[in-house]
């Protein structure tokens, strides 16, 4: 049976909305202004994407300015995606989870209705909540990864304030490499694992796999330790939020099982090691079990019996060697992945 959605009985203005998502940006000259405690991160730690931001977040320096707020891991709602993300009613409901603050909401799609009482779209996180105009800015995570870096600048100390993982003279190479990373290795491990046939499997699986193949000799060829080299850029933060969920999800329950991070890529698997266990803000904004009790609890039709493997151990390896020249290149040699290798270029 299908949740027939209330209509609220308030209207909103919102500033930077529109049928289906929110593009406001935090500016000095514009209606959000960069202010402390003026904004609030709605956010999942078991979401990827709402992961990318709140690492963000970490490395801009921006934890007291943004308080966040953390959504349940499961259940997620219907097919239809309703009702949606739920807040716990108490700290220790859900350990990492957090009642709403604001709104003392039950669900997410509550701050949506606010925001726009017609919106028809899905109740994603993360969200990036105004509480001077009662609005979303932005719900978009690729948009809030790169506005984060630049719109709370002016209010920050210099040391953080010059941080970016958007350097001009790397932005060309970010660009061309985000392009594939988002299409075949962020969203492609979900076309593999929400296939509905055999042949939409095995069409997507193996693209996953030619990424990666791709990410390992990256990180080789630029020395380490990240995967353009010397600087730590966006593409750390969007490959890690996929790869860190890699071996502990997505190989059994994605069945993007060609191979694995710690077995077939040494490179990425190294990489990995450095970015959790000594970069600050990666290690901190992972939480596997929200990470795995929401793939393995959410997905009735992929996981009936939601059982929860307890498995990879450890979930991340430790002995991260600097000298990435000290570590064979690894890959799956499939055909076929090493045939959609090729056509990513050289």
């Amino acid at each position: 049976m299908t949740s027939v959605r209330p209509t609220p009985t308030t209207v909103v203005q919102h500033l930077a909305g529109s049928a289906q998502s929110w593009h406001g940006k935090v500016t000095p000259d514009g209606p959000f202004k960069p202010e402390k405690g003026r904004y609030r991160l709605y956010i999942g730690l078991f979401c990827p994407f709402a992961h990318r931001v709140n690492i963000v977040r970490h490395l801009k320096g921006l934890r007291d300015i943004i308080p966040v707020t953390v959504v349940k891991p499961y259940p997620k709602g219907d097919d239809k995606g309703w009702p949606g993300w739920q807040f716990p009613a108490t700290d220790q409901e859900y350990p990492g989870a957090n009642p709403d603050p604001l709104f003392h909401a039950k669900y997410l799609h509550e701050l949506y209705f606010k925001a726009d009482p017609e919106y028809k779209g899905r109740y994603s996180v993360p969200v990036l909540w105004d509480t001077q105009t009662d609005t979303i800015v932005n719900n978009e995570s690729a948009e809030l990864l790169r506005d984060l870096q630049t719109g709370f600048n002016s209010i920050l100390p210099e040391s953080d304030a010059g941080i970016t993982l958007y350097p001009e003279q790397l932005r060309e190479k970010i660009d061309e490499v985000s392009d594939w990373m988002q299409r075949d290795l962020n969203t492609g491990v979900y076309k593999a694992g929400f296939a509905r046939t055999q042949e939409d499997y095995d069409s997507n699986v193996p693209v996953v796999f030619a990424a990666l193949n791709k990410l390992e000799k990256m990180i080789h060829a630029n020395g380490g330790p990240y995967v353009l080299g010397k600087d730590l850029t966006e593409l750390d933060v969007r490959a890690y939020a996929t790869v860190v969920r890699f071996d502990t999800v997505y190989v059994q329950h994605f069945k993007c099982n060609l191979g694995t991070i710690r077995h077939d890529y040494p490179q990425i698997n190294n990489w990995l090691k450095n970015l959790y266990w000594n970069v600050e803000g990666f290690k901190e904004t992972t939480d596997f079990r929200h990470i795995k009790e929401n793939y393995t609890k959410s997905h009735g039709d992929i996981n009936p019996l939601a059982i929860t493997p307890m498995g990879p151990w450890p979930a991340v390896e430790e002995g991260w060697q600097p000298r990435v020249e000290k570590i064979r290149v690894g890959g799956v040699m499939m055909p076929k992945v090493l045939e959609l290798e090729a056509e990513l270029g050289p």
